[in-house]
């Protein structure tokens, strides 16, 4: 049996899907990319930006399914330039400290012209 995780702290799903399902101890979320809650825009124009708004976004699905980043024990982040690599890196690091599994690659494009998406696979708190 799985869960649905709603909260208006994080942008509205922009498709058919839910922001987080729960399923027994794990929590999967679903991509965030850098969408503020509020208005529904992307926020950022560059990499530093738009990392810090997916890790809030990341932390307010999280908390509303009663668990939180130190508790991911997979990310998957997706980014538009690896260029961007390092960049990411130094905001990743200042959210994920527990330092879950990660796959990072680069993909053709992102919706809304994001420059990264990221996923998380966590344990209830």
């Amino acid at each position: 049996m799985s869960n649905k995780v709603q909260t208006n702290k994080a942008p509205a799903a922009i498709g058919p899907y839910s922001q987080a399902i729960i399923t027994g101890n794990l929590i999967f979320t679903s991509g965030q990319i850098p969408l503020d809650p509020d208005t529904g825009v992307l926020e950022g124009d560059n990499i530093t930006d738009q990392t810090h708004r997916v890790c809030k976004n990341l932390e307010a699905v999280l908390t509303e399914a009663g668990s939180s980043l130190k508790s991911a024990v997979k990310t998957v982040c997706f980014l538009a330039d690896m260029s961007d690599f390092a960049a990411f890196n130094d905001v990743y690091a200042q959210y994920f400290t527990e330092k879950p599994a990660r796959s990072c690659v680069a993909v053709k494009a992102l919706p809304k012209g994001a420059l990264i998406e990221v996923e998380v696979i966590a344990e209830k708190e």
